[in-house]
């Protein structure tokens, strides 16, 4: 089919229909998982139109802020309102380079995640200089992303997210709507409002994306969904029947990257309630296999799920070499909760490798602990309320890494009533567990066995058979 594209575009033909052409290749290339050859088809489409086109390659940090700094000056501090009435592109040399552009981030993200910031700015560029189009609503969106996580910008972020919704208000936009609810529920919401907020949103957008014929986005906002009924414990007997569910669905609709990402959560609680543990391995790394060619996201959703599996058995030789192997997660997961999530487990970690070393090696730990907890600090100073609990546990593992026996007895508290208050069900259940772990330490038997009961009653609710085998 490329061979037959590549023959089309090679002819002397109206910029409308390469641009058609182009895009049937884009979109090709993708499907069938040449990440890499999409983006080169995009980026030379755009050349082609003369309009600037990001290199291929990591970009730098000073890349990356110098071109935010020039969009921060396009913005002037404009509401969402003012920029939701910004007049319709009307060009379309820059209507067709925005819709690459589109293409481009959703490609880049998947193997290039420091060029996703570039293509994000340029999005943005044009709507303010040019004009709206059916391209400027997941693009404000993007870049409220942007804010929200990388850039430590909530409410700014949460402004370029409402600018995105009230974009898709105007006629003619309605074909982003999925995209926009994927990105705006997936990446922007959680960062200040309730984890569980956002489960419904992101179900009308894969109805939506199944209305309109954006069953990429569609499945985009189901993957989001499954992800987040995990995250905020709903019973991992529900979970996996959802999960199986949604498995069938892509498997019609041909979404073998999303079904690739199902895969690798309902490997993990099928280990967590005590199912096929060997042949979970086995697709586990296999999948880490064939993104590991390509710094494929794919990877770091399987060092995430994983590291969950390794902490709740604490199994922490196992979570500290996975730590340290995995590498920088978050870059991989920019602005999603999963990197949220990621960097709890792996303060966590750092803190009980410190807790169990000496000397040098626990200095290296405890310094490392350190410096992911003033993440999780940051995120809670800026309004998360997804990271509350896990600032408490935290902070009791420290203390008793420091040997503060007040400090450690209040957190283990306070973490256990935040996740009771949030709902978040295996945080109470760990908190309750490390807690026991502590007080066993102490001696202090009454609270060691009353932790650790209230923890496999925890467990027990949740569904995680394997560890309530466990704790027997």
């Amino acid at each position: 089919m490329n061979e037959l594209i590549d023959e089309v575009l090679s002819k002397d033909i109206d910029t409308k229909e390469k641009y058609r052409v182009s895009e049937i290749k884009v979109k090709s290339l993708l499907t069938v998982g040449k990440v890499n050859e999409s983006i080169n088809a995009a980026l030379e489409f755009r050349r082609q139109l003369g309009l600037p086109a990001p290199q291929k390659k990591p970009a730098s940090k000073f890349t990356i802020i110098r071109e935010y700094i020039r969009v921060k000056k396009l913005l002037k501090h404009k509401s969402a309102e003012n920029i939701a009435n910004l007049p319709d592109l009307d060009d379309e040399l820059y209507e067709m380079g925005q819709r690459m552009n589109e293409h481009l981030a959703t490609s880049v993200y998947l193997v290039e995640p420091t060029m996703l910031p570039l293509v994000i700015f340029q999005l943005v560029t044009t709507s303010l200089k040019h004009g709206l189009n059916s391209s400027s609503s997941p693009a404000f969106a993007r870049l409220g992303m942007l804010l929200c996580g990388p850039f430590g910008k909530p409410h700014e972020g949460l402004e370029m997210a409402k600018a995105a919704e009230l974009i898709l208000e105007r006629p003619g936009m309605r074909s982003s709507t999925s995209n926009t609810i994927f990105v705006t529920q997936s990446f922007c919401y959680h960062w200040t409002s309730p984890l569980q907020d956002t489960i419904e949103p992101l179900l009308k957008g894969y109805q939506v994306g199944l209305e309109i014929g954006d069953t990429d986005r569609a499945c985009s906002c189901l993957v989001g969904r499954v992800y987040f009924l995990y995250f905020i414990s709903r019973s991992l007997d529900s979970i996996q029947k959802e999960l199986e569910a949604t498995i069938h669905v892509m498997t019609q609709l041909n979404q073998g990257a999303s079904i690739s990402q199902v895969i690798i959560l309902l490997t993990a609680v099928q280990k967590l309630r005590g199912l096929d543990s060997e042949a979970g391995d086995k697709i586990l790394d296999s999948i880490l296999a064939s993104a590991a060619e390509s710094r494929n996201y794919l990877a770091a959703y399987v060092n995430l799920m994983n590291l969950e599996v390794f902490v709740f058995f604490q199994q922490w030789k196992e979570a500290i070499d996975l730590v340290r192997k995995a590498g920088n997660v978050r870059l991989l997961l920019p602005s999603t909760f999963a990197p949220v999530r990621y960097t709890f487990l792996e303060a966590l970690t750092y803190l009980k490798a410190a807790q169990s070393s000496s000397g040098w090696k626990k200095r290296q730990m405890k310094k490392r602990a350190l410096k992911t907890l003033h993440l999780i600090q940051r995120w809670a100073k800026n309004g998360n309320v997804n990271v509350v609990q896990y600032l408490y546990i935290l902070e009791a593992e420290l203390a008793v890494l420091q040997g503060k026996n007040e400090k450690a007895k209040k957190s283990f508290n306070a973490g256990i009533a935040a996740s009771r208050r949030s709902g978040f069900l295996q945080d109470r259940a760990l908190a309750h567990e490390l807690a026991s772990a502590y007080f066993k330490i102490q001696g202090d038997d009454y609270w060691t066995d009353y932790h650790i009961e209230c923890s496999r009653t925890c467990y027990q609710e949740w569904g995680c058979s394997e560890k309530v085998e466990q704790l027997k």
